[in-house]
């Protein structure tokens, strides 16, 4: 009996830090948007834990999150992780969130303004090109990532 409470408290103690690390986003969305349910559905396959918030107007959700008209789409998130938070505009490929969760910049965080034709949620096409940029008040903002043959 005493192992097997030693080897459920190895168990746990083993889990705790995995657990700690991993990554919840925050979705807001309209309620009636098909290619936001896409990018949803193809980052809970990917593994990330998705809670949905359905809006009629994400206006105070995007001036909070800082995101300008020139940066916007049509959903807004919020990825936690260990502490740190991100804002995700629009569809955000999965090579994006991983090198932003990888290297943790010190950025407010990514977009990729618009609903470009190709991208995560819109389509899906490998050979769709386009730019995630920081999330910036600047009107250049800075490429986070490239997507696509450039």
């Amino acid at each position: 009996m005493k192992l097997k409470m030693l080897l459920a408290a190895i168990a746990v103690g083993a889990a705790g830090p995995a657990l700690a690390s991993e990554a919840v986003m925050t979705v807001f969305k309209t309620p009636n948007c098909g290619c936001c349910v896409a990018w949803v559905e193809a980052l809970e396959e990917a593994g990330y834990s998705i809670e949905v918030q359905d809006l009629n107007d994400l206006s105070v959700i995007k001036k909070n999150a800082g995101v300008s008209d020139e940066m916007a789409s049509c959903h807004t998130a919020v990825l936690e992780e260990d502490g740190r938070k991100y804002v995700v505009e629009g569809h955000v490929p999965l090579e994006a969130l991983e090198k932003l969760r990888l290297e943790r910049p010190e950025i407010r965080g990514v977009a990729v303004p618009g609903m470009p034709m190709g991208s995560l949620g819109m389509g899906n096409d490998p050979s769709a090109r386009y730019d995630v940029l920081e999330l910036s008040t600047k009107a250049n903002a800075p490429v986070f990532m490239s997507i696509g043959d450039r």
